[in-house]
């Protein structure tokens, strides 16, 4: 390329040529005019010239890079014109064919698929502009019949959005099966193990349960137990006295052996102890009574529910479970009634207590109030501790899964989440604060009874 001239000065070497003729001052003036004007337009020239070079450049660097994506894809990828005429193939495709590329473009798409597909690659070709269909097809190769493989269709426009083709993607149905197939076991083990973690803490609720009605039982069964052996006590000597009044002893010997054996007190204790034991028994029935409403084997059922029956048999059986001593005070309305499942709800209320008294620990004075309170066509039951608190940022986490404060082996975290998913499922809510005066507050509130 010749060195550049910058405008002017080749219309100054032409003006002060010898061969121009003497111009006169308009003529000269314009023929400057001129030469400046194609000087202008040659840098133009030249400048467009190497943005045009630049963006070249920069569009076969985009070409490469299209190519190169396509070629690395492994999913077979086929583009047709509107007639269904093959335009282009990537590699997968012509290792899926076992045929070159160039004996595959040019070629109708319905040379390429099994002639029992045929009528859906129709469909394919025909399919509107904004739509995409999946198929499963099978592909003719040099080798025979492919396998099955899944294709997505999808139609390709040009810029003013018309209909020029279609483009094929697909993989092998064996590999997005096994695909499946591997996420499918990992959400059944997913699944499994949290069942697992749920009859876990099922499990230690039951535990819990188990402690507090086996403390519950305990009094009444030692009294029934210690009534019977005195019972048993006085059968013998009833029967020895029996015995002799029976076998014809003189009435001085009946005396003495009434005095001896106490006949007289023996009778007289009869009542108290047949009555203490009938308290005991009752005690036993009313606990079994308890379990039996606890049992719900229908998930589903729900009915009114007396509040502060369960509420005070759920905190009493929770603090006998626990070492050590706890103060419970009740304030429950009076004839305060939900709506829900009575097994569920007892449960909910021993995993507040439960946690209450965990929380308590090592407090001089322990203490959790426990209230209900019906607000609207609602029950709020409130159970609340004296302890720390909850620290900063548990409030938000508290009713996670796994979220737990206790030591290692002590919790699962699932008691507060279980609690907060049966509250939810009746309907309900379980939220939890600081109180101002210490300590932290669980509420649980409920759709109230009739």
């Amino acid at each position: 390329m010749p060195d550049r001239i910058a405008p002017g000065e080749r219309l100054i070497e032409r003006v002060g040529s010898p061969l121009l003729s003497p111009l006169d001052g308009d003529q000269e003036a314009a023929w400057i005019e001129v030469i400046r004007k194609m000087d202008e337009v040659y840098a133009d020239l030249l400048r467009y010239e190497t943005d045009l070079e630049e963006k070249n450049t920069a569009l076969e660097e985009a070409q490469a890079f299209i190519s190169s994506v396509i070629e690395s894809v492994s999913d077979i990828l086929i583009v047709c014109d509107r007639n269904g005429i093959v335009l282009q193939v990537n590699p997968a495709a012509v290792r899926l064919l076992a045929t070159p590329a160039d004996a595959v473009v040019e070629r109708p798409l319905g040379d390429l698929v099994d002639a029992a597909d045929g009528a859906r690659i129709e469909e394919l070709l025909r399919a509107p502009s904004s739509s995409e269909i999946a198929l499963e097809i099978r592909f003719v190769t040099a080798h025979g019949l492919s396998d099955l493989y899944a294709i997505n269709g999808a139609t390709r426009c040009d810029q003013a959005g018309h209909r020029v083709g279609t483009v094929l993607t697909g993989r092998p149905i064996g590999e997005l099966r096994r695909a499946y197939e591997a996420l499918h076991t990992a959400h059944g083990e997913l699944q499994r193990a949290q069942r697992q973690l749920v009859e876990q803490e099922k499990m230690a609720s039951l535990g819990r349960l188990v402690a507090g009605v086996a403390h519950e039982l305990n009094n009444p069964i030692s009294f029934i137990y210690g009534n019977i052996h005195m019972l048993e006590r006085y059968r013998e000597r009833m029967a020895a006295y029996l015995t002799a009044i029976h076998g014809g002893a003189d009435p001085a010997e009946v005396d003495e052996l009434r005095r001896r054996l106490k006949i007289d007190a023996l009778l007289a204790d009869y009542a108290s102890l047949i009555e203490g034991t009938l308290e005991g028994a009752m005690r036993v029935s009313d606990v079994v009574k308890n379990l039996r409403r606890l049992s719900f084997p229908r998930t589903g059922e729900t009915q009114p529910i007396d509040v502060d029956r369960i509420v005070r048999t759920a905190a009493r059986w929770a603090a006998r479970a626990k070492p050590g001593h706890v103060e419970l005070a009740f304030d429950i309305a009076p004839e305060a009634t939900v709506i829900g499942n009575e097994g569920q709800f007892h449960q909910i209320m021993v995993n507040l207590v439960d946690n209450a008294i965990d929380a308590l620990r090592g407090h001089a004075a322990p203490r959790i109030e426990i209230s209900a309170r019906r607000q609207d066509d609602e029950v709020a039951i409130a159970v609340a501790d004296n302890g720390p608190g909850l620290p900063d940022g548990m409030i938000d986490k508290i009713f996670e899964p796994f979220f737990t404060t206790k030591p290692v082996g002590e919790g699962t975290g699932l008691g507060l989440w279980i609690s907060y998913g049966i509250a939810r499922e009746h309907g309900g809510t379980l939220a939890a604060a600081n109180r101002n005066g210490g300590g932290a507050v669980f509420t649980l509130t409920l759709k109230a009874g009739p």
